[in-house]
């Protein structure tokens, strides 16, 4: 099955075992049929971006590799120019890939756990097992005679390391630190680009505290006896509580001060010598002494988990000093992400360090040995050599840290606790441009802190719903049970949204992006991959057709005219967007709707932001040595906005690379997409022919099926490109690209930033109107 559940009731992962990988649903492969590039049958074709010339018989079709791009080129016996005709036909393909599946269960469901993975272990080469923890041990005969594989005992240490650096690499907002008494409590760290050196430690039956300073090369420098299995114990000798989750509950609820000693109970106030609080816990316990009263299951339990918590604080403080470090993160059975814990931990490592050490907790820390012990049992296939993303469809999220929800809403008693990540088929690094990666930020604004604009966007996004699954049924007409499977991703991604309403942070900052992210996951579960594949074919066929006719209004037209025309040309492209409401019932109502009428919609200038007189004057300078391009939408997006204006680039002498989504989000343009469009438009039009041909104009992925942009995560055969042809202009066109994401983003070169806003309270909160213009010219301080 491409997806798994567990039908029993899974809560706490002891034994780390490594995950199966389970084909898994993927953005789909277009295969397409696109008209021959010179005559007909029994002539020859040209690949626009090589030279390789291929012959075709009459009435047959060849498929040849172009040896640059390697995609294949479809050429048909006879072309057609026929207004009904799409360019292409796209055939949507699953493909099988790697889907990491992870779940957390009591011990007590081991044998339920092990019959489901024995009947889903099918035409599978798997003979050997690797488990890690205490259960690798307790479990072994139990999991070898089950499964009828052996197990591989993996070194929990060398687990817990693997794990970790894995997450820090792989999920964006996986770090964070608490904040007590902000709103929101928990701020969620960016990726940074050198994880190492750091302390992990890790607190299960007791503490350990292990220095790594690479991804293979780590030390065991310390521990404690003082761990988990110290408040489970002492917990259930005082409250007679035996269940971990129940003693946490009682916690929450405790005052600790009744059982506690307080500097102020010992000098009546503030140490001010020494610079004490009054409030500040002189001594754990302290008044059960001499008190003469009984002390309730709350206090008690309040006081111990602030005793423990306290002096893990103080040891991995001390210990990060010793060795210089100033980011500990802190993972194992014990944290579970209890608000008091991280807390309490927190504020130890605050006071002991005087704010110089960060105590940093991690989203997925249960997951951690488990992870390495699959990287292990990986290690033939290399899973390093992969970025991995999380699915946001198939993952729990952070639980709120609201003590009024009770034991059983926060501490997921009787649910899953799920985590699974998708394999992506190359490497994602980050663009070489950034001026400084270790502080980029993706996303403008942080919902996650930003409560009114989370209302909004959480209802606009509820509000499309709709839109989204009627979309969704009609992209699949063929298919009996679209309109099902459309019902459930419906109310998939609904229950998604309430979860967001009520836990922000559940997967980390909440973002525009993180919530169209989630809303692409949700349509791929019911596979739905490429809703809007229909209507891209349609307005590629039609923008198509226009392409002669804007070029040669173009090069009529003086200098200084036609690169002012571009620029309209380029933000009227933007205009037609499936994804926003005002624009998608123009297009609806209207479908005569075209460039021109675009264009009319846009605002006069001076434009919202309208930096265009500088770009102009630096258009009259050096030409740049090579563009990249960041496109946006297909139709009159890319074909009658992006490729006129690359078109003028490399007529002015400037090597271009356009860099399209690898995978389907919206109407946005992909990939394979573009290859289609530059074959059809290189037809048409010598200087994008001779420029293909002499790879003076690149076509690349972006490694992303979003419709926004992280810059820290493209793919590494475009960062390899940008560094080898000297990139010195970056475009990023689109809302999605240049307003929800990167508009403070700093690059080391210039950068135009491209917009059309068409969301009326977004454009509101910018000081505009609805299709208002963002033309952002950025220069690099020198």
């Amino acid at each position: 099955p491409s997806r798994f559940r567990v039908a029993v009731p899974l809560l706490l992962a002891h034994v780390g075992l490594a995950p199966w990988r389970f084909p898994g649903s993927v953005p789909p492969s277009a295969s397409w049929r696109s008209p021959c590039l010179a005559g007909q049958g029994g002539s020859t074709s040209t690949c626009p971006c090589s030279s390789e010339t291929w012959t075709r018989g009459v009435g047959g079709c060849l498929a040849a590799r172009c040896p640059w791009h390697a995609h294949r080129h479809l050429l048909p016996p006879q072309d057609t120019e026929q207004d009904h005709e799409s360019p292409y036909e796209v055939s949507v393909q699953e493909e099988v890939s790697a889907r990491l599946h992870f779940v957390k269960f009591e011990n007590a469901y081991m044998e339920a756990c092990l019959d489901f993975i024995r009947d889903h272990l099918v035409n599978t080469e798997t003979k050997v097992i690797p488990a890690t923890g205490g259960g690798a041990y307790k479990f072994k005969d139990l999991i070898e005679q089950k499964l009828q594989l052996r197990v591989d005992k993996e070194d929990v240490m060398t687990c817990l390391i693997k794990g970790c650096n894995f997450v820090l690499k792989n999920i964006p907002h996986e770090a964070f630190v608490c904040q007590k008494d902000s709103d929101p409590e928990f701020r969620f760290q960016t990726n940074h680009p050198n994880i190492f050196p750091y302390l992990l430690v890790n607190i299960g039956s007791g503490v350990s505290i292990v220095k790594v300073e690479t991804e293979d090369k780590f030390e065991w420098v310390g521990g404690s006896s003082i761990g988990g299995g110290t408040f489970w114990g002492l917990g259930a000798l005082l409250t007679k509580t035996k269940k971990f989750d129940e003693l946490l509950h009682l916690a929450s609820r405790g005052q600790h001060a009744n059982v506690d000693m307080l500097v102020q109970d010992i000098y009546g106030g503030a140490h001010q010598t020494l610079g004490l609080s009054g409030n500040l816990i002189a001594s754990s316990f302290g008044k059960s002494a001499t008190a003469d009263r009984e002390f309730s299951q709350e206090d008690m339990a309040k006081s111990l988990l602030h005793m423990i918590s306290n002096d893990i604080g103080q040891l991995a403080c001390l210990y990060a000093r010793l060795h210089r470090l100033d980011r500990v993160y802190f993972g194992g059975f014990f944290i579970r992400g209890h608000p008091v814990t991280m807390r309490t931990i927190t504020y130890s490592i605050n006071f002991f360090s005087k704010g110089e050490v960060q105590a940093l907790f991690l989203r997925h820390e249960g997951y951690l040995g488990a992870i390495g012990a699959f990287l292990k049992g990986a290690e033939q296939d290399n899973p390093n050599q992969y970025s991995w993303g999380e699915n946001y469809a198939g993952s729990s999220g952070l639980m709120s840290s609201s003590p009024e929800l009770g034991p059983t809403q926060r501490a997921r008693s009787g649910t899953f606790d799920l985590l699974e990540m998708d394999r992506l088929e190359r490497p994602l690094v980050n663009l070489p441009l950034l001026l400084d990666p270790s502080s980029y930020v993706p996303d403008t604004v942080d919902l996650t802190d930003d409560a009114l604009a989370r209302k909004y966007w959480l209802t606009c996004f509820e509000e499309a719903l709709d839109g989204v699954v009627k979309r969704a049924v009609a992209s699949q007409p063929g298919s009996a049970d679209a309109a099902e499977r459309a019902e459930k991703f419906r109310q998939k991604y609904w229950d998604k949204l309430q979860t967001l309403r009520h836990q922000p942070f559940a997967y980390g900052t909440l973002t525009v992006r993180s919530l169209l992210d989630t809303r692409e996951h949700c349509l791929n579960e019911f596979n739905f991959p490429d809703p809007y594949s229909k209507v891209k074919q349609r307005d590629n066929g039609v923008a198509l057709k226009s392409f002669p006719r804007v070029v040669r209004a173009l090069d009529a037209l003086g200098w200084a005219d036609r690169q002012l025309a571009l620029a309209q040309g380029l933000l009227a492209g933007n205009v037609f967007d499936w994804g926003a409401k005002a624009v998608s019932e123009v297009l609806e109502c209207d479908p005569q709707f075209g460039f021109e009428e675009a264009k009319r919609k846009l605002e006069g200038r001076p434009w919202l932001v309208d930096c265009y007189d500088k770009w102009l004057q630096r258009l009259q300078g050096t030409p740049h040595k090579c563009a990249l391009i960041f496109a946006d939408n297909s139709g009159v997006d890319v074909i009658l906005g992006v490729f006129p204006f690359v078109r003028e680039l490399l007529s002015r002498g400037t090597e271009v690379i356009l860099a399209c989504n690898s995978g389907p989000a919206l109407n946005d343009v992909t990939y394979s997409e573009s290859l289609i469009v530059a074959e059809r438009i290189a037809a048409m039009d010598p200087i994008i022919q001779s420029a293909l041909r002499e790879e003076r104009l690149l076509l690349t992925q972006t490694g992303s099926s979003s419709p926004c942009l992280d810059l820290s995560r493209l793919d590494k055969g475009l960062a390899v490109l940008v560094r080898e042809r000297g990139t010195d202009l970056v475009v990023i066109e689109g809302m999605g690209r240049a307003v929800h994401t990167n508009y403070y983003a700093a690059l080391r070169c210039e950068c135009l930033k491209l917009a059309v806003i068409k969301n009326s309270w977004l454009a509101e909160r910018l000081g505009g109107r609805l299709f208002s213009v963002i033309f952002k010219y950025e220069v690099p301080a020198e």
